[in-house]
């Protein structure tokens, strides 16, 4: 039986039986192994876009005379004839389609499931912009993602949401339950191809009449598949670098002898991110990235192939539809030279370096790859490299789907890529389709921009000690902005960082040129092009200059110039620049300035980014005009439907300031962008106390809405914070505050190891771990953080037996409040929130400490005055104490997760109790324990950082989550595991090997294994301990102690799943992470914490 969510008429949700909505096939429940679905359905309603777009005069410009007039100069080489026309709109055209489709109703749209490295918030943008198209042009959109934390799974979107493991044998259940005419597979990255590619070839396509839209199967195996790409590209005369396709390690050496030389580039097929491959400089190097990518790729296939290093790497976004005209949207280029993965490399678009004879020919190479890969309608992203010395070029690969540079590439030009191949899936042909943000012109006039956008990668190698920092073809970023730090180098040492691409190149690029490096010896060691060089060099050379002066000597006109454009953030929306003319025209209308969280990064993901849209929503119909100002080009909050208007800003005090200066809001939101703006709110608070602006509209001041900026700070700082808590009888694990070393290992002394030391003002666990001895405590505090009376450390006794608690309450101005959602974590207290496991409603807790928490929740809400969310952390231990961990008084990331299991919006709840609602005047004063389990699981990204041990600890290392719904825990659980794509064996060999910390449930643990028929080995501490208990098992050596050991057992597939704690001591770091690696490299699942393997 499946089950839905009804979305009624007041945004509450109940859970009712599917039959009432959908009548499932007589095969459908005959199936006993049929999983059933909860799924959210909503009454059909219009779509308001009536948002007003105010725009600089940037807008992207489209007139004939801009456009290019020697189309046709390498045109010829192709023998391309088909092109006629386009000197009139900047397209290749050749005739129209009928316009859109009646004889498909339903469509289904394969989302993207959970954030990941190479596939992150950009997917969630496209399959917005796709729903919301689909449903304009009156199609039934269903749509299938395992994602909870992204507003593409909320019931507002498509009309029925599954969010369920993105299976081929589950999602074959909803194509059988929903018969949809079309599945739409281009929205959803890599995730979305590779499953649909899987369901068509069991059948299940043709089983239940479904067609593909918007990439037919052949299309997508041709550019997938590197050897039918290769040969593709062949028929049309263009080439591709020297390679050879490998589908065993020995054919893989065998091409590897043909090229005859090294470096190599290793690419898998059906990979995200260029998962599993990588640059080889040896033999040895050579296979072991073959073996991971014959591991990783969907058909156990690699591309090896000639390496192309140093370069020049460019992309072109492509749109063709069923009429077979094809646009050219935007060209990039990355300024790193080929050998760094695009998704790594900071990027410029329109591409900067290309001549105008080079630009042709790229753009005439795309459209015959287009035709010729067999792209029908849709959106497409190629690939090119191009040898700075002579101009060959060669084409790399071809996406056949929306991509991560579809994103930029939207905001950049204007034009929505999403959208519009969502349209051209269902056969409207271009010119049929208006352009949103110009309102005159159609689709088919290609963008042509006169501005400059520039995206920059973040990267978290923090977050992975032992990996080394160095970029290859395989994707390590995990947001987009640049974090800024100051290093000092020896000139070896940044010789080596201009030459071996890493993530602080850029930075390496400035001390080389503040040392008086020229910009040819720079050109030499990174291959980056000399104009992009010539232009860095001009900023050092204005920043000398600038120190030189004193700001006495400093004139009006000096500042402008230096100032002029320095951040500009280029959208077809609204930038700030410093010259003289603002073009801004705020309103005088009631408003609101929502602060987004910027760039995504571990612990500041998508979660956020979906408060900030259901803000902008909630107050749009309030009555409110919304004012968006963020960073993130791929993000939602961001499009251009979102909110009434956008300013695409870095989210500095400066900034805000201005923004508030020129718009002057009613008030201004700075709990639902996480950390970021959060601790924006007491700069902004002391301006607008200073110079108290009147709001535009006439009602009053400026203000910021919700907790105010004292409040956070007093959840914030611990002194203040501990007051508090003792005020309130608030019981807090024992700790202290230390302002020195000599502090710390006092504290420690007087309440025992194991201690969790942390720094203040942490974003997702940032410096925190867990010591077991004053050696340690030392040498956490020599090189993880300085400590100083400026940068206090805080030291908690770690609660190693206890399980921890997630709380998500709301709060109104009139002193109501109720609890949203208690959460209870699967991993023990320890294990970072963001990174565990967690279930709602509770499992284990007593009624007792329930209300223990309730009551202790309430009462910090109303004693900080929250208004809005809060998000507060418990450990209870085995005793059945409880203790406060912490407290935010702002949106956590758990808050999409628990508003989709309780079936209730907070977010938009959340914004309406700041505009003065009470939460009484939202009817919902009460908390909403559901009948049914919802399991929340982490995504870890451990399989692209080499040489880090995959330990879980209190610093968050997930980049996104999944979720798992059904009335029985265990099977919820399943769901979520099967979601985040651990594949736990049925039986085999289970090797343990628990800490003695944990050894107390290695019993239970192995007689539950027992059951389920799996056979153990333990070395020698483990099995020692089973034996006593008459517990069937092998010893196995540990790997310092001669072979064979349990590494050869892991190489020789003789294991089949781990659990194995950390001991955290030397030995444990000597062996243990070694096999913890060596398991994630062959592929077999790993259990860290006890509490998991319980699960």
């Amino acid at each position: 039986m499946g089950y839905c969510m009804n979305h009624s008429d007041n945004v509450s949700s109940r859970l009712i039986s599917s039959s009432s909505i959908l009548t499932p096939s007589k095969s459908y429940l005959s199936k006993p192994k049929s999983v059933g679905f909860f799924f959210y359905s909503k009454k059909p309603k219009t779509q308001s876009s009536s948002s007003s777009l105010n725009l600089r005069s940037w807008l992207p410009l489209l007139p004939p005379t801009v456009l290019r007039n020697q189309v046709n100069l390498v045109r010829s080489e192709l023998g391309i004839s088909a092109t006629n026309n386009d000197s009139t709109n900047g397209g290749v055209f050749n005739k129209q389609t009928a316009g859109k489709r009646t004889d498909i109703k339903k469509i289904l749209i394969l989302g993207a499931g959970p954030i990941v490295i190479g596939q992150a918030c950009e997917f969630d943008y496209s399959g917005t912009q796709a729903c919301k198209a689909l449903k304009e042009e009156g199609y039934e959109v269903v749509l299938i993602n395992s994602n909870p934390a992204t507003i593409m799974t909320d019931p507002e979107l498509a009309d029925r949401t599954y969010i369920t493991p993105m299976t081929p044998e589950l999602v074959e259940q909803v194509l059988e339950q929903e018969r949809p005419d079309a599945l739409l597979p281009t929205m959803g990255g890599q995730t979305a191809l590779n499953l649909a590619v899987a369901l068509a070839e069991r059948g299940a396509l043709e089983k239940y009449g479904v067609e593909l839209i918007g990439a037919k199967l052949d299309a997508i195996k041709k550019a997938e598949d590197r050897d039918l790409f290769k040969q593709a590209m062949k028929n049309i005369g263009i080439k591709t670098p020297p390679s050879g396709i490998g589908t065993t390690l020995d054919e893989c050496i065998g091409i590897a002898n043909s090229i005859g030389e090294f470096p190599l580039i290793i690419r898998p097929a059906f990979t995200l991110g260029g998962t599993g491959g990588g640059i080889a400089y040896n033999i040895e190097e050579f296979e072991s990235i073959c073996k991971s990518g014959l591991a990783a790729s969907l058909t156990t296939q690699v591309l090896v192939e000639k390496s192309l290093l140093g370069w020049k790497e460019y992309e072109l976004e492509v749109m063709r539809d069923l009429a077979d005209n094809v646009v050219i949207i935007c060209s990039i280029e990355n300024i790193d030279a080929m050998g760094v993965h695009t998704g790594d490399s900071i990027t410029v678009a329109p591409a900067q370096t290309l001549t105008d004879k080079e630009y042709q020919r790229l753009r005439d190479y795309s459209i015959a790859i287009i035709r010729e890969i067999g792209v029908e309608c849709g959106g497409s992203n190629v690939q090119f490299a191009v040898n700075p010395k002579d101009g060959e070029v060669m084409v790399i690969e071809m996406n056949p789907r929306v991509s991560r540079s579809s994103a930029l590439a939207s905001k950049a030009t204007g034009f929505p890529i999403a959208k519009m191949a969502a349209k051209l899936s269902v056969g409207y042909s271009l010119d049929q389709i208006p352009n949103d943000i110009t309102k005159k012109t159609p689709a088919s006039f290609e963008p042509s921009i006169d501005y400059v956008v520039t995206k920059i990668p973040r990267f978290a190698f923090e977050k992975f000690p032992g990996s080394e920092p160095i970029l290859t073809t395989q994707m390590k970023s995990v947001g987009e902005s640049m974090a800024v730090k100051e290093l000092d180098w020896d000139w070896e040492q940044l010789r080596y960082s201009l030459r071996v691409p890493n993530p602080d190149r850029i930075h390496a690029i400035y001390a080389a040129m503040k040392r008086g490096m020229k910009v040819d010896d720079i050109h030499e060691l990174s291959y980056i092009d000399k104009w992009f060089l010539t232009q860095l060099k001009e900023l050092v050379d204005v920043e000398q200059y600038l120190l030189a002066q004193s700001l006495s000597h400093l004139t009006k006109d000096d500042f402008y110039e230096v100032k002029r454009r320095e951040f500009e953030a280029n959208t077809p929306y609204m930038y700030s620049s410093y010259d003289f003319e603002c073009e801004s025209a705020p309103t005088q209308r009631k408003k609101v300035l929502i602060l987004g969280g910027g760039p995504n990064r571990i612990g500041q993901g998508i979660e956020f980014d979906y408060c900030c849209c259901h803000t902008s929503f909630a107050l749009q119909k309030a009555g409110y005009e919304t004012i968006m100002m963020n960073s993130n080009p791929e993000t939602v909050s961001t499009d251009y439907d979102t909110s009434d208007r956008l300013y695409f800003e870095p989210l500095t005090v400066e900034d805000v300031l201005n923004i508030i200066d020129l718009e002057r809001p009613d008030g201004i939101i700075v709990q639902f962008g996480g950390q970021t703006p959060l601790k924006l709110a007491l700069p902004i608070q002391h301006y607008l106390d200073k110079y108290k602006p009147l709001c535009a509209s006439g009602t009053g001041y400026v203000s910021i809405w919700g907790t105010s900026p004292d409040s956070i700070d007093a959840a914030e700082d611990r002194e203040r914070f501990n007051a508090i808590l003792k005020e309130l009888e608030i019981e807090q694990p024992k700790g202290g505050i230390a302002k020195s070393e000599a502090d710390a290992l006092a504290i420690a002394a007087d309440i025992g190891y194991p201690v969790v030391v942390r720094p203040s003002y942490v974003l997702g666990g940032r410096g925190m771990e867990i010591v077991y001895s004053d050696d340690k405590l030392v040498t956490y505090l020599e090189n993880a953080v300085k400590v100083d009376p400026e940068r206090p450390v805080l030291v908690d006794k770690y609660l190693s037996d206890a399980i921890e608690i997630d709380v998500d309450a709301l709060a109104d101005s009139h002193g109501n409040v109720v609890i949203g959602g208690i959460m209870e974590h699967i991993e023990q207290a320890g294990v970072h929130s963001g990174d565990s496991a967690c279930m709602l409603p509770t499992k284990t807790v007593s009624s007792s400490c329930l209300e223990t928490i309730r009551s202790w929740t309430t009462k910090l809400a109303k004693r900080l005055n929250v208004c809005g969310l809060m998000n507060c952390q418990y450990a209870i231990t085995a005793s059945g104490e409880v203790f406060l961990l912490e407290a935010n008084p702002r949106a956590s990331r758990t808050v999409p997760f628990v508003s989709k299991a309780i079936g209730q919006p907070l977010a938009k709840y959340a914004s309406l109790v700041m505009s003065g609602k009470s939460l009484h005047d939202l009817c919902f004063t009460k908390e909403v324990i559901p009948q049914h389990v919802s399991v929340k699981e982490a995504v870890l990204p451990f399989e692209k950082f080499q040489g880090c041990d995959v330990f879980l600890g209190p610093e968050m290392r997930s980049t996104g989550e999944v979720m798992g719904i059904d009335f029985v825990f265990a099977i919820a659980f399943a769901k979520a595991q099967i979601a985040a794509g651990q594949k736990l064996p049925l039986s085999g060999t289970v090797f343990l090997s628990l800490n003695d910390l944990t050894k107390p449930q290695l019993a239970t643990i192995a007689q539950a294994f027992l059951g389920l028929g799996f056979r153990i080995v333990s070395t020698s501490g483990t099995a020692h301990v089973l034996e006593l208990e008459g517990i069937p098992v092998e010893r196995v050596l540990k790997m310092h102690e001669g072979r064979p050991h349990a590494g050869d057992m892991i190489a020789n597939g003789q294991i089949q799943l781990m659990v194995i704690t950390s001991s955290g001591d030397t030995l444990d770091q000597k062996d243990g992470r070694k096999l913890r690696r060596m398991a994630l490299s062959y592929k077999i699942p790993i259990i860290t914490t006890v509490a998991w393997s319980f699960g």
